[in-house]
Formats: structure tokens, sequence, C-alpha cells
């Protein structure tokens, strides 16, 4: 068993050419084969320096990060002197435990600082939203004691590995959250060859079809069940093979329930998306689909499907773009963190709910707030605006900025913003005076460039 020191820098999101002042955190971990230490994505996001203590030993060595899945919270760490390792046992990997099996968790909570462990039971196996990665993945939920410093720590039946903990449900009583084995093993087989594709995803949104009329209306036989795809990504691994209306049936010959869940074990279910995100990124999946009232059989080779508005994102700068003291950003989930929820803007929750890539929009533009000038009066006050078009041309990604200001209408550079939810303002400013302004604008707020557009977001 491991504890876990980690020192970290986050980017900060709204004055984005910038990092926010470091912090520190501990967590939890435990040795597994080939000398690496398996801990949570979140213990070390945005890390800049980790140490490791093995329980009962007094020293500290420092750790390398080897491998981060933001997506099912797992990261392998490894430390470079044998010293560390010496003595040590591997934790094997176990299997799924069956609900209301006995586990034991450890780890180091707040408290003390000597190894923890707390006995419970599994109260349930479900596909569960992970609060780090905001993806819905198989999780374990059980009724022992997690609480802050647990995060990385082993759940073990019968001597193996079968989850690592990550969250608790703070609002109830006696909830916690592990990632399972069959997730963990997902991850272990990913990163074989050296690197981190991603959890896949098919890329479509659903409806459950359990209404007789709908049903008949899709062409669905008596008996048969599926969901209906109501939406197709663009550029997800189904664009090109479903299309909206068509009933999805099963996925590689399991059938999928009019709810969307899929049979699961004995007598257990699960929604129909576990068996996608238990795929490796480049595999194929053969999916049962039901179109116009025929049924047939279709392939589609999996890949991560990028959001219209994505993120979290760890370890990685945002990107951004300043002109004339407009400071503009993709709309990201991390950008929405400069808001309490409720008052982020109803504008970006539309986008961040409904909102899907299309082939013109692959990315929303927002202009985070305004540095003030002279050149910019009027609008200091401007913040958390989408842009629809510069000088005429359609904003579709941030990079589409500098195109569109290289060729202003006459004199004036003009910036129109959403139509839909921002009532189609208008910022219009003197073309020749923002040029001039621009570099005056950078160098008094201490900005280094005046863009960052290269960084993608990690999963």
């Amino acid at each position: 068993m491991v504890r876990i020191f980690t020192v970290f820098r986050k980017p900060d999101y709204y004055q984005p050419w910038q990092m926010t002042a470091q912090d520190s955190l501990s967590g939890a971990g435990c040795i597994i084969k080939g000398r690496r230490i398996l801990t949570n994505a979140h213990v070390v996001s945005d890390q800049v320096f980790v140490q490791v203590r093995r329980a009962g030993d007094a020293n500290r060595y420092t750790a390398r990060v080897q491998f981060v899945a933001h997506d099912s919270e797992l990261a392998l760490l490894t430390v470079d002197e044998p010293a560390f390792f010496e003595g040590s046992k591997e934790l094997e990997l176990g299997e799924l435990p069956d609900q209301r099996d006995a586990v034991e968790v450890y780890g180091f909570p707040e408290g003390g600082d000597d190894l923890s462990v707390t006995k419970g039971v599994v109260s349930r196996i479900e596909v569960t939203p992970y609060t780090h990665s905001d993806r819905d993945l198989l999780t374990i939920q059980t009724d022992a004691a997690i609480n802050p410093g647990n995060s990385g720590g082993p759940m073990i039946q019968d001597g193996k590995l079968v989850g690592v903990s990550f969250q608790m449900d703070a609002e109830a009583e006696g909830v916690g959250y592990a990632v399972p084995a069959p997730v963990v093993q997902r991850f272990l087989k990913d990163v074989d060859n050296g690197r981190y594709a991603g959890i896949p995803d098919l890329g479509i949104r659903w409806q459950a079809v359990e209404n007789r009329a709908l049903r008949e209306w899709l062409g669905m036989e008596p008996g048969e069940t599926g969901v209906r795809v109501s939406t197709v990504v663009h550029g997800g691994s189904a664009d090109g093979v479903l299309q909206a209306d068509d009933v999805l049936t099963s996925i590689d010959g399991t059938r999928i329930f009019d709810d969307g869940t899929v049979p699961f074990r004995r007598s257990e279910r699960v929604l129909f998306s576990h068996l996608i995100v238990m795929h490796q990124t480049g595999e194929k999946a053969r999916l049962g689909v039901v179109r116009a009232g025929k049924a047939r059989q279709v392939e589609v080779t999996l890949k991560p499907t990028e959001a219209l508005v994505p993120g979290p994102a760890y370890g990685s700068r945002p990107r951004y773009f300043v002109y004339a003291g407009l400071v503009f950003t993709p709309l990201t989930r991390n950008f929405l963190t400069n808001w309490e929820w409720n008052d982020v803007p109803d504008s970006f929750r539309t986008y961040l709910d409904f909102g899907v890539p299309t082939a013109g929009r692959r990315e929303v533009v927002v202009l985070a707030h305004v540095l003030p000038h002279a050149v910019n009066a009027g609008y200091h006050d401007f913040r958390g605006i989408v842009v629809d078009r510069v000088n005429g041309r359609v904003i579709g990604r941030l990079d589409d900025l500098l195109e569109a200001f290289r060729h202003p209408q006459g004199r004036f550079h003009v910036i129109e913003t959403d139509p839909v939810t921002d009532f189609g303002g208008r910022i219009v400013l003197d073309a020749a005076a923002a040029e001039k302004a621009s570099p005056e604008i950078l160098a008094t707020f201490g900005i280094p460039n005046d863009r960052y557009l290269v960084s993608p977001p990690e999963r």
C-alpha cells in the first residue's frame, strides 16, 4: 500500500495565459505487476511534483507518472529508485465482486497518517457518472467508508484487487464508489503498447422505445427490442453508419432492451454503453439495427467522440486568442468553473446539454471578457458571450478568428453574437485603431502572447 503526495498547479481559465497558485493533496495507491503504482487520475491531475511512501516506511521517494486515464479515473506511477520496491508484494487483479460480497477498502483518509482499513459490502454494480471525467462507466457501490485520502486506494476481496476507490456521495451516508476490476483491466491493456488511446464512444444520442405507438412507427416487429437513435454525432464512431430513427437492437450479439439496458451477469442489467466502453479504441463493434422496418447488421470502428463542449480536461493549457483587448476562448467545462453553477449563462447551458459538433462548428467560441482600453470602450462589461460571426465569417472553431480578423469590413471589425442564445448583438471596432492598440493592451496586462491555439485537451 502506498501513500501519494502531489503538488499541482491548475491553469487559470479566466486569464488563460497564466497559472493559478500551486497547491497540494494526498491520496492512496497500491503496487501492481511491473513495479507500477495504480491510483486515481485525480490524485495526480495537473501535477508538477509527486512523491510516494509505502505504508510503514518513513521515507518518501520521487515518483514519475507513466500514464493517466482521466476518462476512467486511473493512473500508473513508478519510482526509478529500486529501493522503493524492495520487499514489496504486488497485488493481483481479481474479478468483479457480486452484490452483498464483503470487501475491504485501504487508504490514508484525513484524521491520521497511518494506513486505514475499512470493511463493507458491495451495494450494487451499475453504470454511474464519474465526477472527474463526467463519463458514465461501470462502478462498484459500497457502504465501506471512503473519505478524502482514500482516493486511489485498493478495494480488496480475498487478497486480490477488485476495485480502486475514487469518489463518495456527499449527500448520502455510507455511499462510496470504486472503479471496478474490468475497467482497471481495460486500462492496463490499453497502455500495453506504451500509449493511452482512451475509452471509445459510439457517438450517438438515443431515446428509450417503451411506447407502443413509437415502436410501430419505427417499424419494429412484436418482441423486437432496442433504442431509437435520435442524433449521430459528427465525426463519431457511428457517423456515416447509423442515422436518426434507426433502432439499435444489439451490440456484438447482446440484445438491447427498450430502456437501454443489456443483460449483465446473472439477473443484473446495465446500460448498453458499457459494451462499447469495454472495447479498445480502434476495435470494431457489430451492431444490430432496424431501419425503416428492415433488420440489418452493420459494423463500426470505435473511437472517442469529441464533444461540442469538451472536458473536464487536465494537464493541458487552455487555448485563447486576445485581440484589441477582447479575450476569446472555446467553451469548455473547465471554462464554466469561472461561474457558480447556478450562475452559468443559459446560452452556455444550452450548448453543454444539447449541443453536438457539426461539420461547420467543432467548438463554441466565446468572448470571455474584455481588457479595458479606449479602443473597446462601451464593451468593458461584456462577458460570457457566444460568438457567431466575425466580419461575416462563421466562427466554427477558435482558429477561425485569426483569418476573420485579417479581413475587416471596410474600416471596421464586426463581431456578431449568437442570434439564438445572445439575441444577435454587435461589437464593432475601428480596424486600424484595434491593430494599433493590441500590442499596448498586451503590455499593459502583462500578457506574453496574444494566442495559444495548439493544446488539445487530455482525456
